[in-house]
């Protein structure tokens, strides 16, 4: 990694410093495949680590808690406005750049929209949802009553006829259209006519494909939800921290009244947070004004190029991939045929030099022991590697799982693979 650690920070705390470096080797000399992680340009952590990490500005543009925020409001005014740009939409939409990550913009957009204890309706676990979509873990599922909709066992996909049977049995509130780990896209359009029939509202969570989207690689919700989240790192290349869309006329609002964006805005300040990290903000902006970008399409373009290119060459060499294949940046192997578990797996994986998580596949009774491992193509895609690379990251894969191979003898071909592709 082209990062250096400074002499003053070895001199104040070498305990720190040895950590820190010993992560940006380990980050070198492994492959991310962790498809929430990918890699912050030297801009968006110069911006983390600038002085506007010394600030404090509770509130909003105009309207802050303390003096000397002329800075700051010019910050987060252009945060906002370049992420509309970035996702093609008008003044019609309000933007809230604020929350610290995705799981806190979630529950804030729960807490503006409904009262505790009101039918949240979400994707379960096990699915492909998140946490945050009502899981019983969650602070989605222990304020509010979740009910939960599924995918069909035998193809992995989404069966939207049964999202709307659910929702008209239910009549929830909210129902969060979205996912974590779901390799298929998301017809945003029928969650959106689902909502509109029950009178509830439709909260899109793209956290994971929000870049696809901005490219025009996916369907976008922003016509047919009241509410958009997306964290701004993952395929977005930013740093930690989450930005939500409001519709200013929501359809929502003509049937459950009020503002919804002021009553988002309420739940992210001062109901959930205080301050803001104006760091982040300054990177979000830097973030999403590379999103508007022609070189930043093409990037999304080859992370789906990617991403096809090893569901493809990983069914080749024998693996079994839950709804056989992938139509995002996403895949998810069905570990089952071989006889082992998501974490035993992982760990196989981890002495290899390759980094992806176990994670729950459609059957699972557990997250603690599922059956799946999730893989994701941004970071690799970042790091400069292409479809032509794919059939040798397969072949480690079937080597160290189908065919028992030491790991650690894989695992110095993974390393000498990847000084070619130093991490920048």
């Amino acid at each position: 990694m082209r990062e250096s650690i400074s002499k003053r920070l070895k001199k104040a705390d070498p305990a720190v410093a040895n950590i820190l470096a010993q992560e940006i080797l380990r980050q070198e000399e492994t492959l991310d495949l962790i498809a929430s992680e990918n890699i912050a340009s030297p801009e968006v952590r110069e911006l983390v680590g600038s002085v506007l990490a010394n600030k404090y500005s509770e509130g909003y543009p105009g309207r802050r808690y303390y003096p000397g925020n002329v800075n700051v409001d010019a910050i987060e005014t252009l945060a906002q406005n370049r992420a509309r740009k970035a996702f093609h939409l008008n003044q019609a939409w309000h933007v809230n750049v604020q929350s610290y990550s995705g799981s806190p913009a979630n529950i804030a957009v729960f807490l503006g929209l409904m009262k505790p204890g009101e039918k949240l309706m979400g994707m379960a676990l096990a699915s492909g949802g998140h946490l945050t979509h009502g899981h019983k873990v969650s602070a989605s599922g222990i304020l509010f009553r979740s009910v939960a909709y599924g995918v069909d066992q035998k193809t992995g996909l989404i069966d939207y006829n049964e999202v709307e049977r659910i929702a008209q049995k239910e009549k929830p509130r909210l129902i969060v259209s979205g996912l974590t780990a779901y390799p298929r896209a998301i017809d945003f359009k029928k969650f959106g006519a689902i909502a509109k029939k029950v009178g509830a509202y439709h909260v899109a969570d793209i956290s994971h494909i929000a870049g696809l989207i901005a490219a025009g690689l996916h369907p976008s919700p922003f016509p047919y939800a009241d509410v958009v989240t997306t964290t701004t790192h993952k395929i977005l290349r930013g740093p930690r921290g989450a930005v939500i869309f409001t519709k200013q006329q929501a359809i929502s609002n003509k049937r459950h009244g009020a503002n919804i964006s002021d009553k988002i805005d309420r739940a992210v300040f001062p109901g959930l947070q205080g301050g803001p990290h104006d760091n982040v903000t300054a990177a979000i902006a830097y973030t999403f004004g590379r999103v508007a970008t022609p070189a930043y399409k093409k990037y999304a373009r080859l992370v789906l190029e990617n991403a096809k290119a090893l569901a493809q060459v990983l069914i080749e060499e024998g693996f079994t991939l839950v709804t056989g294949g992938t139509a995002n940046h996403m895949m998810l192997l069905d570990l089952r045929p071989l006889g082992l578990n998501g974490f035993e797996a992982e760990k196989l994986l981890e002495r290899t030099g390759i980094i992806a998580n176990r994670n729950s596949i459609p059957g699972d009774a557990s997250p603690f022991r599922p059956s799946g491992i999730r893989l994701g193509t941004p970071a690799i895609t970042t790091r400069g590697l292409r479809p032509r690379h794919m059939p040798q990251i397969a072949q480690w894969f079937s080597r160290v799982l189908i065919g028992g191979e030491n790991p650690e003898k894989v695992g110095r071909e993974v390393k000498k693979f990847l000084t070619k592709l130093p991490v920048n």
